[in-house]
């Protein structure tokens, strides 16, 4: 548990999910999911996020306490980069409750996840955003963040996948 000093009265940590919070995490995407305005697109269940992270280590979850409740969650793995030689930190989602916004913990959760990165030794910290959330972007900006604009994101779906891979059978 990492106990960060934000200008706040309340007590902040953040601290890594625990496999008996599955159901927590799934509870964050879907109200990240809400916010992004894709909330239909959420088709994962308590038992494939549980398998995902705490059987197969797909993924990492690190969530930001307020005097003993969870306020936010971030979801990061690894990937790795063929110029830079190394494995690098995507941060997946980063969420904060509505209502505790504007207090510092989205950033501390940044420097959280950057904190790991330089002790696991990646190249680099890379995430997406949506174009519209200005008050993300902002955040972004101000601890360094710089946007790839010559790069679109390319994504084939399940269904595209399968078809594409002779699986759709």
């Amino acid at each position: 548990m990492t106990t960060t000093n934000i200008n706040t009265d309340r007590v902040f940590n953040i601290r890594p999910a625990r496999p008996k919070e599955a159901g927590l995490v799934l509870e964050f995407i879907k109200k990240l999911a809400v916010y992004e305005k894709c909330a239909d697109e959420v088709v994962a269940y308590e038992t494939t996020v549980y398998h995902s992270l705490f059987v197969e280590r797909s993924a990492e979850v690190v969530f930001a306490e307020e005097d003993g409740a969870v306020v936010g969650f971030a979801l990061f793995f690894h990937n790795f980069s063929t110029f830079v030689g190394r494995k690098g930190l995507y941060l997946e989602d980063l969420f904060i409750l509505p209502e505790k916004r504007g207090r510092g913990y989205g950033k501390a959760l940044l420097k959280h996840l950057a904190k790991i990165a330089v002790e696991r030794h990646c190249g680099r910290m890379e995430w997406i955003c949506l174009d519209w959330n200005e008050p993300a972007l902002k955040v972004y900006r101000s601890i360094g963040a710089v946007p790839m604009d010559e790069w679109t994101v390319q994504r084939l779906d399940e269904g595209a996948l399968k078809r594409f891979a002779g699986k759709d059978r």
